[in-house]
Order: C-alpha cells, then structure tokens, then sequence
C-alpha cells in the first residue's frame, strides 16, 4: 500500500467518523446541557428511569424486542431448512413471502390487521406486548436476508444427512449441527430485529401502544432532552450490538481460519 493510498483510505475514515459521529456528539451535547440555569446536567439521562412512563416504555420495547426475535428464529429458521431440504420448489414462494413486508406501507398493515387484532385482544387483552405477531412480520425481510445468506454459505444438504445418518433427530440436527455454522447469521437476523423493533413508531402509535418511540415523541413535545436522551440510548444501543456482531462474526472466521 503506497503513501497515497494509505492517506486517501485515512481521510475517507476521518471523513466518515464525523459524518457519523457529529450528530450523535450533538444529542449528546444537547441531553446534558441545563437549559435554565446553564452548564450541564444528567437530569434528562436519570430520567429515563425516573420517570415512570417512559421506563415502562422502555420495558415494553424491549420486550417486544425480545419476543419477536424468540418468534422469529422459532418460525423462519425451521421453515427456510425445510425448504431448502425437502422442497426447493417452495424457495421462490418463501422469499417472496418474507419480502413482501417491504412494499406494504404502515398505514396498510394497521387498516388490515385491525379486524384480526379484535380476536387477539379478546383472548390475550389488549397489552402493548400484542405487537410482536406484527413486529414478526415486520422484520421478516431483513431476518431472511441474513439467514439466507447464513445458509447459503453452507453445504446443509451434506451436514443434515451425515447428522441423520449418525442417528441424530431433526431437533438435534438443527440445534447441534446446523445452528453453530451459521451463527453470525443468526446474530445478525436478531440484531437488525432488535434494531426494527425499537425504532418503529408508526403501527404503535396508529395502534394506541405506548412504546419506546411512541413515548419519546409525547416526551419531545415538553422535554425535549428527555427525548434526544432517549433517542440517543436507542442509538448507542444498536451500535453495541453491530460492535458485538462484528467481533463475533471475525472470531469465528480467525476460528475457522485457523482450523483450515
């Protein structure tokens, strides 16, 4: 790598870290200041757990999170190894399925799901945590991007049959022989999950739940460094777990590395 190159690739990451950088040095900046008395303050951080709404929003959204992750990975994974094992025929039909999130709006997905939610709210009451059958499907196509591509970069069809032809079952074929090599992808689907789930504001808010962005926007209105505090924890929160992705997803490949 010549000097030239060395400097250009230097200034492109000094260019890129405040791009990316300022903005979140400014709702840092603004979160702390006092804006009556001047000089700074953490009273908009302390209330992110002081204040009884917004904690319990930030409650709610995480367990949103959570539950639509757990149901993600229940649902998706098994179906997308069954396909790929026993119907490819179907691969198409699935994609296209999982995709078809991405082009209905909002709005849609409220309006249509409103008469289904009237059953749902019978059985189950009406908490906020009802969300996760539509969070589901919302995170659909980013999770099946990452897993399909986890998938891809292995060979299933020999790993299931030497699994089976060894005596393992179904269950301890995926858990034990399939899930381990495509853990990054499985990491990543559950990341960009988290992150969907706790930066969607629209189907909350059209649905009457008080969630994490829901609450920030209300805060906004009359304590704007509450919010910006807020907003930044949600930030600073998917940044941890692309950090955390990332080192994973190169320990692995150091691992794998080293085995070849």
């Amino acid at each position: 790598m010549t000097f030239g190159s060395r400097m250009f690739r230097t200034a492109l990451w000094l260019f890129f870290g405040v791009f990316f950088l300022f903005p979140l040095y400014a709702m840092a900046d603004f979160s702390t200041r006092n804006l009556i008395a001047g000089g700074r303050t953490l009273r908009a951080w302390a209330n992110l757990v002081s204040e009884g709404a917004l904690f319990q929003a930030i409650v709610v959204s995480l367990l949103l999170a959570v539950f639509t992750v757990l149901a993600m990975l229940l649902i998706l994974l098994p179906t997308m190894i069954w396909v790929r094992l026993r119907a490819a025929w179907a691969n198409g039909l699935l994609e296209f399925s999982c995709l078809l999130p991405l082009t209905i709006p909002a709005l849609v997905i409220v309006v249509g799901l409103r008469n289904v939610y009237l059953w749902v709210t019978y059985f189950l009451g009406e908490s906020a945590l009802t969300l996760t059958f539509v969070y589901i499907v919302l995170v659909l196509p980013f999770a099946y991007r990452a897993l399909d591509a986890a998938l891809c970069s292995i060979d299933l069809q020999t790993l299931t049959e030497a699994a089976r032809s060894l005596g393992a079952g179904w269950a301890t074929t995926i858990l034990r022989v399939v899930v381990p090599n495509i853990w990054s992808g499985i990491l990543s689907a559950s990341f960009i999950s988290v992150a969907v789930v706790l930066g969607e504001y629209t189907i909350a808010s059209l649905s009457g739940y008080e969630t994490l962005q829901v609450q920030i926007v209300a805060i906004g209105k009359a304590d704007g460094p509450t919010s910006v505090a807020a907003s930044l924890a949600v930030l600073l929160l998917g940044f941890v777990l692309l950090l955390i992705l990332s080192l994973v997803t190169r320990g692995r490949r150091r691992v794998r590395g080293a085995i070849a």
